[in-house]
C-alpha cells in the first residue's frame, strides 16, 4: 500500500472515530478539510478495504470501524437475527423477565448474541439448554425487547 493511501486511510479512521460521518460525500469533504484530495470513488474503495460499517446513532446511520463497540453490537445483532429467523422460537414476557424458548442446544447461542448487543434496558441473560431468561430493567423495556426480537426473527 502506498504512503498516500495509508495516510488517507488513517485519516478516515480518525474521522470515523471522532466524528459522525454519514455519507461518502461528507467523508470526502472532511478529508479535503484535512488536506487530502480524494474522490467519492476513492473513498468508496477505502471504505470497502477498511471494512467500515454503518450503524444507527441517534436516529441516523454513521460509519464506524469494524473493531469499534458499535460494530461488535452490529455483529451481535446480525447473529441474533440469524438465530431467531432460522429457529422456531417462542418469546413471552413475564414482568421484567423475557422468556425465549427455542430448540434444544440453542439457548446459549441466543443468550450470547443478546448479551453482545448490549441493548439499553437489558440487564443480562441466563441460558439453559432450550430456554433463555433475559432480565430487563422494567416492564416497558421487556416489552420493547420482545418486539425487537420478534422483528429480528421475521
Amino acid at each position: 500500500m502506498d504512503v498516500l493511501k495509508r495516510a488517507r486511510q488513517q485519516a478516515i479512521g480518525d474521522l470515523v472515530r471522532t466524528g459522525r460521518i454519514r455519507t461518502q460525500q461528507e467523508l470526502v469533504a472532511a478529508l479535503r478539510e484535512k488536506g487530502y484530495r480524494a474522490t467519492q470513488a476513492t473513498v468508496s474503495r477505502d471504505i470497502t478495504e477498511m471494512g467500515l460499517l454503518k450503524v444507527d446513532r441517534g436516529g441516523g446511520l454513521v460509519y464506524v470501524l469494524p473493531s469499534s463497540e458499535a460494530a461488535v453490537e452490529l455483529s451481535g445483532e446480525r447473529r441474533l437475527a440469524g438465530l431467531l429467523s432460522d429457529l422456531p422460537v417462542d418469546i413471552r414476557a413475564s414482568g421484567t423477565i423475557l422468556v425465549i424458548r427455542a430448540v434444544p442446544g440453542t439457548a446459549h447461542a441466543i443468550a450470547a448474541a443478546l448479551d453482545r448487543v448490549r441493548w439499553p434496558g437489558v440487564l443480562g441473560t441466563i441460558a439453559g439448554d432450550d430456554t433463555v431468561f433475559a432480565a430487563c430493567t422494567d416492564e416497558v423495556a421487556c416489552g420493547r425487547l420482545r418486539r425487537r426480537l420478534l422483528q429480528l426473527g421475521r
